[in-house]
């Protein structure tokens, strides 16, 4: 791997949502990722492990936590490594013996990040849940949809990947910053609804001023402001407009030929019919015939592209920003860097594919290893069969 965090070495209990999500991202940047995970595979298996390209990049040990001997083995890889990374209920780790405490006396520089929807304490701390639940309770969820209908949930980026898996990173990141500069290694405690709500500090602020209110389409950013919604083309297509600035707007108005004045952008009352105006011009084209009207023009009108139809877009094909790997579509890494490029890792690994070799090199022995296969601590795959995509939670 090359990348800007070749030699970090990084454990990875291998979960769901954002954990996975949050080793792929090392694992792309050069960290040494060894995915630990139950021989069975992640419980909810949707398709076969090669189509988990969350779990690419990284080798995978089998481990059966309950087993007598699994913790001093994860204990004694997490001397050898920089992070630890779990997504664990509340007290899972310090029952199986690997929590902080043994963990960090084990290895005093280590940074152990865990990741949960609800955080290690307070009323809902054990309770179980997924991104929807998580950007349920922090209007995130409610903010989004069309008015007098229910609620759409923004697919699982919003909780899992950007308030949990991404703010896993920047806690890892942080942390390791001070472990750098001399600090000890410490717990970095990552709660996906605090994560949701610091990507919802914008519209906090923004309520708090008055000009955002608790109703869905009623808002700049929501598809309330017929500036910046997305309007059904002859085709059934759509097109996204955001002409947000003042002279996206004129240009919008003046290229659809539509008799809006350009100066009464903001006037709300106004808002219902200039939708409507909007909505009526681009019904009369379809979507790709507007696109070719709109090319050249600074007017923030973008197709709205199925994920399979992304992978013809030309800006993306001009950056090889989405990649086929292994028969698989995949996002190339990002971000990127100018001297130590960041590549796509290896196909995602069958549980206990790299059991033998990855212990070996993290300085288990051999002997130890063949110990540990016979005891069923650790396991290989078995001959035959497709035990399913990896990671459990």
């Amino acid at each position: 791997m090359t990348g800007p965090l070749q030699g970090l070495k990084v454990v990875e209990m291998a979960g769901q949502g954002p954990v996975p999500f949050a080793g792929m991202q090392l694992a792309d940047l050069g960290a040494e990722v060894l995915r630990l995970e139950r021989p069975t595979g992640r419980t909810v298996k949707l398709a076969p492990p090669r189509f988990d390209v969350v779990a690419r990049g990284r080798r995978s040990v089998a481990i059966d936590m309950k087993a007598e001997g699994a913790a001093e083995l994860v204990l004694g890889l997490l001397e050898e490594a920089d992070v630890f990374l779990e997504g664990f209920r509340p007290g899972v780790c310090e029952r199986l013996g690997i929590g902080p405490e043994p963990a960090l006396r084990a290895n005093p520089r280590l940074v152990y990040a865990r990741v949960t929807g609800w955080g290690q304490d307070g009323p809902r701390a054990l309770q179980g849940g997924h991104d929807i639940n998580y950007i349920a309770v922090t209007g995130a969820l409610a903010a989004i949809g069309e008015k007098g209908r229910a609620p759409v949930p923004p697919l699982n980026l919003v909780g899992d990947f950007g308030g949990g898996g991404m703010s896993a990173l920047v806690g890892i990141l942080a942390a390791l910053y001070g472990v750098e500069h001399g600090l000890p290694g410490q717990v970095v405690d990552v709660a996906m609804v605090e994560g949701v709500n610091t990507l919802l500090a914008t519209a906090h602020g923004y309520q708090g001023a008055g000009v955002l209110v608790d109703e869905r389409e009623s808002n700049f950013v929501d598809g309330g402001a017929p500036y910046y919604r997305a309007y059904e083309c002859a085709d059934g297509n759509h097109v996204a407009v955001g002409a947000v600035e003042p002279q996206f707007f004129r240009a919008l108005v003046t290229t659809l030929g539509v008799d809006i004045d350009p100066a009464g952008q903001m006037d709300r009352s106004r808002w219902p019919e200039m939708r409507k105006q909007l909505a009526d011009a681009f019904a009369t084209r379809s979507r790709d015939a507007w696109v070719e009207l709109f090319d050249g023009v600074d007017a923030c009108v973008s197709p709205v592209l199925t994920l399979g139809e992304a992978h013809t877009d030309p800006q993306l094909v001009a950056r090889e920003a989405l990649q086929v790997v292994d028969g698989v579509p995949q996002p190339a890494p990002s971000p990127r860097f100018s001297r130590t490029p960041a590549e796509v890792g290896a196909p995602p690994r069958r549980p206990g594919s790299d059991t033998r070799t990855a212990l070996a090199d993290w300085g288990v022995a051999a002997e130890r290893v063949e110990e540990l296969l016979g005891a069923g601590v650790v396991h290989e795959p078995e001959p035959q069969g497709d035990v399913g995509a990896a990671g459990s939670r």
